[in-house]
């Protein structure tokens, strides 16, 4: 009887209940969905977006104390479920590109006439993973999160049935997060049989001592193989060949989305594996990292720059390659804390840049979703006259695109870049901040050509496209001047302030962000 009870835990459900309302939420949606007739079926997408509203909310008990739970019995540093200031940020930086998400997605799938239950149902599920991963705090935990996160997305990118590059790009995603998985677990598998372990704390501990050199060499495969597979789910050069197509081919909600919510996922696990699993092991994984962000930060913005602006849907590519190539930044911190002496600054860095990253990415793809209405294309060409045409959003897409600049007035944008290349600086990575350097000025380029098109005059716009390729106008589009759907305006506002509020106070940022681990 005794050991029976020694097996009963006691359930924090204030801790869980981010990722709990959000699965609650789906499961409603998806029951909903059966019962209600064609023309109620908008209302699942307010329901949804309620839902995550009420799920953002519950994060406000949490902000102050460490709260445990899914504890070993007599080992309370044990736990699989954590959440302090770490998994508090990374939970609001998703459950916030969730919520602007859906009210991208209200008027997107009655446009492209998206099956209603099934989208919400999907969205919701990856939210509820998502949130999952930031708290958990042991492999196998980590590794069930991320594919309640990755398996949802799968379906999401392939919704638009019959479109060719929504399959296509579905299945590519698909095959590279399975790679990925397969990896992981086989390095997570490595791991277990070298230290008996699962919890990250338990695990760090065991790698310090191993007692046979033989399991020495199984650790140092399965921290490799397992940094590969995040490498994966974070986007990565070599491993980022999916990104482009998948943006192009999922509705534009979904390729925002996975821009920023899938990249928290992927760099929040990758953080907890590096810093709190294997800190022995930062020898390995801080020049690996560092290797991995130089070339990623290169391949994205380079590919960035070559896009034909009058090609088919070169605005999403742009803002595919830009992802890959703002992958590559916000893994300088993470290589710099494995040699740094303050691990926490070094992540707090890469924190205060995912919540930059987040709120102006989104922004720019809730513009593309705009323009996306009339001009299904969405060539960089279409963005000519807009300030003409729409002042208040080409304003709008401009500050975003100057945060991810990294110029003024964006000063968040600006802010966040100075302080991943000081973090390089003081760890002693000089070649990377170099690295680092050159692909800003890179980057600025394709950024300032995108802002400078938006300003061009009407009539200069419109000479400009009657020489360019025609482009067709789908049946039922609303004409140029119509009016912003309201949810498609809020979501452009709450981003264009939130872009706003953080340069206004970076400093802030950063020193939240630096207190969230360790």
């Amino acid at each position: 009887m005794s050991s029976i009870t020694s097996l009963v835990q006691s359930v924090d459900w204030l801790a869980i209940a981010p990722p709990t309302l959000a699965a609650a939420v789906a499961l409603a949606v998806l029951v909903a969905d059966l019962f209600l007739p064609a023309a109620r079926k908008p209302l699942l997408g307010w329901i949804s977006t309620a839902g995550l509203v009420l799920a953002a909310l519950f994060l406000l008990p949490l902000l102050d104390g460490d709260r445990r739970t899914f504890c070993l019995q007599g080992h309370p540093d044990a736990c699989s479920y954590v959440v302090d200031p770490f998994t508090v940020v990374i939970q609001f930086l998703v459950l916030g590109g969730a919520l602007l998400t859906a009210l991208l997605s209200i008027d997107t799938i009655k446009d492209h006439d998206l099956p209603t239950g099934e989208y919400w149902f999907l969205l919701l599920s990856s939210a509820s993973g998502a949130a999952l991963l930031p708290a958990s705090r042991d492999l196998a935990t980590l590794v069930i999160a991320l594919e309640v996160a990755s398996l949802p997305a799968f379906a999401l990118v392939g919704l638009r049935r019959g479109d060719r590059l929504s399959s296509e790009a579905a299945l590519k995603f698909f095959l590279s997060s399975v790679a990925a998985t397969a990896v992981m677990l086989l390095g997570v598998s490595f791991l277990y049989a070298a230290t008996g372990n699962l919890h990250l704390s338990r695990v760090a501990h065991a790698l310090t001592a191993l007692p046979d050199p033989r399991l020495a060499t199984l650790a140092s495969a399965g921290v490799a193989l397992t940094l590969v597979g995040f490498a994966f789910k974070t986007a990565a050069a070599p491993f980022h060949f999916w990104v482009p197509d998948t943006y192009v081919g999922a509705p534009l909600p979904i390729a925002g989305y996975l821009s920023v919510v899938g990249k928290a996922v992927g760099f929040s696990g990758l953080i907890l594996v590096t810093v709190q699993g294997f800190p022995s092991y930062a020898d390995v994984w801080g020049p690996a990292l560092a290797v991995l962000a130089a070339l990623t930060m290169t391949v994205g913005n380079v590919a960035a720059l070559r896009q034909d602006p009058r090609r088919a849907h070169s605005a999403v590519r742009l803002l595919a390659w830009s992802s890959v190539g703002q992958a590559g930044y916000l893994l300088v911190p993470i290589a710099a804390a494995g040699y740094a002496h303050d691990p926490a600054h070094a992540i707090g860095s890469t924190v205060a840049y995912a919540l930059m990253y987040a709120a102006v990415n989104l922004g720019a793809f809730a513009v593309a979703a705009l323009v996306a209405r009339t001009r299904p294309a969405n060539r960089l060409t279409d963005y000519r006259g807009l300030y003409a045409r729409r002042p208040l959003v080409a304003l709008a897409l401009g500050f975003f695109l100057l945060c991810l600049a990294g110029l003024p007035p964006g000063i968040i944008g600006l802010f966040a870049k100075v302080t991943v290349f000081s973090v390089a600086v003081d760890a002693g990575l000089a070649w990377l901040a170099v690295v680092m350097a050159v692909n800003v000025v890179i980057a600025l380029y394709y950024y300032l050509q995108w802002t400078a098109v938006l300003f061009r005059g009407a009539e200069e716009a419109e000479e400009t496209e009657a020489a360019g390729a025609p482009q067709a106008v789908p049946t039922g589009a609303r004409p140029p001047h119509a009016r912003i759907p309201a949810p498609l305006a809020t979501a452009i506002a709450l981003a264009t302030v939130l872009g706003i509020a953080l340069s206004g106070a970076p400093q802030l940022v950063l020193r939240f962000a630096s207190g969230a681990l360790l």
